[in-house]
């Protein structure tokens, strides 16, 4: 299994299949795949139960989540997603009841099983599973063949409009965080990318987040997400726009949290994007080369 993609398993704590979750059949899973078409489906029908099993107790889980170490330290001692939620959990037991901790400790064991059955998959069908991951998108393209980031009309999480080009133009570039609430290693780097988004205010830059759970304007979600963003110290801008739009096709089919965009002043994508959390050390040379390759486009111009 390549870096990248277990890097994502171990950061996203669920792909954003939200709408596939209602209609999983969880028979899928108790076999194994007999083609690649067969793989990708299961895969699926798999992360989709993660998700469920995840968002179930959202506010259990959320002080689980709150309190895991945003690092890497599961990938170090050869630990899965649930095993790493289990050590959580039992770090900070106190904080629970007995039915809380049953809960938890039950979804944990769930998704330990869960993630074994995903890595088999990966093994099995590692080509299949790495498109997945990738996400398939297809984007519109300036002239010269750069890619678009949607154009979109959206609001922020106070409810004021928001509109694409007015966003990006008005900065030499915009690093733009996909994530959601329940997403522990999203959580977990969002005060960072408040301090970012001051640093990059000096270079004309700025960070835009975009949390999966507020799309059209859910607000229980948009009252989570500030909740959050709050306890974080996180005040930078945070935006949300209609599902059904080519931003929102765009935000379904990020199948990896956090994945981190560079935009430049035009509404380009900039490079490839950022799959974790920023504050890694490989995830943060990378995104300091887009930015100085945004940076240095905006000055030639």
């Amino acid at each position: 299994m390549n870096t990248k993609k277990f890097l994502t398993l171990l950061l996203v704590i669920c792909m954003m299949l939200a709408l596939a979750a209602c209609g999983t059949d969880a028979g899928k899973s108790d076999g194994k795949p007999k083609n690649a078409e067969e793989a990708v489906s299961m895969y699926q029908d798999l992360m989709a139960q993660e998700t469920e099993i995840l968002t179930e107790n959202s506010e259990l889980w959320e002080k689980v989540f709150m309190q895991a170490d945003k690092g890497m330290a599961m990938v170090e001692d050869g630990k899965n997603y649930g095993e790493f939620l289990l050590a959580t959990i039992e770090t900070i037991s106190d904080q629970f009841t007995e039915d809380e901790l049953k809960l938890l400790r039950e979804g944990a064991e769930k998704v330990s099983d869960i993630e074994k059955k995903l890595t088999a998959i990966e093994e099995q069908y590692p080509d299949e599973i790495q498109k997945l991951m990738d996400g398939g998108m297809s984007m519109p393209a300036d002239a010269e063949g750069k890619q678009v980031f949607p154009s979109f009309t959206g609001k922020d999480l106070d409810g004021n409009e928001v509109k694409s080009d007015e966003l990006f133009s008005s900065h030499a570039f915009t690093v733009v965080n996909f994530w959601f609430t329940t997403c522990s290693p999203c959580v977990g780097e969002l005060s960072d990318l408040d301090s970012l988004n001051q640093e990059f205010s000096k270079k004309d830059g700025a960070v835009i987040g975009v949390n999966s759970f507020t799309l059209d304007g859910n607000q229980t979600a948009i009252d989570e997400a500030k909740a959050v963003l709050q306890k974080k110290g996180a005040t930078y801008q945070n935006i949300y726009f209609d599902s059904n739009s080519e931003a929102g096709k765009f935000v379904t089919n990020v199948y990896a949290f956090p994945t981190t965009y560079v935009v430049d002043r035009n509404g380009c994508i900039v490079g490839d994007p950022i799959v974790g959390a920023v504050t890694g050390e490989e995830q943060k040379k990378a995104l300091e080369e887009l930015i100085d390759k945004a940076l240095d486009a905006d000055v030639k111009k």
